[in-house]
């Protein structure tokens, strides 16, 4: 098993949007959301989880589809990497997850996370939460591509369909 993320091959973000483009052939959020998870998670390596988080209720985030082990729900807007990118509608990137006081553990093995808030005009609609047992695992291509492919589901996805 990888160990760190010098180990990891280069991910070819621009082929990932382009294939991304193509499989999202639906406007429905539901499909949307399960095939984006499954995709990053067979594409992007080094991950342990990959799923999204609604905001369903207020100040809260509601379990969406994912893919890994069982997840926590729901999260408040006061907890947590998440609760922080769902505050400030801010990218999160941490390189260990460990070191956050707040942090919601729902997967020990989980070292570093890529949350990434999801907008519908002004609107928070959720989030794409990634996890991986590597520390620091994520860098600024990471981001600028993961962040790349959120704003294509958003253009290909209904969000009032979820």
């Amino acid at each position: 098993m990888t160990q760190n993320r010098a180990e990891l091959p280069e991910t070819d973000y621009g082929l990932l949007a382009r294939q991304l483009e193509a499989l999202l052939d639906t406007r429905d959020a539901l499909t949307n959301t399960a095939q984006t998870c499954a995709f990053i998670t067979q594409s992007v390596p080094g991950l342990n989880w990959a799923g999204f988080y609604l905001h369903r209720k207020p100040e809260t985030l509601i379990l969406g589809p994912f893919q890994g082990k069982p997840a926590c729900n729901p999260i408040p807007f006061t907890k947590g990497v998440c609760g922080a990118a769902a505050r400030s509608r801010v990218t999160q990137r941490v390189d260990d997850v460990h070191a956050v006081e707040d942090h919601i553990a729902c997967d020990a093995d989980s070292r570093s996370e890529l949350v990434i808030p999801l907008s519908s005009g002004d609107q928070l609609w959720g989030l794409l939460d990634l996890d991986s047992p590597l520390p620091a695992r994520f860098n600024d291509q990471d981001q600028a591509g993961i962040e790349a492919l959120m704003k294509i589901f958003i253009e290909r996805t209904d969000l009032a369909t979820l």
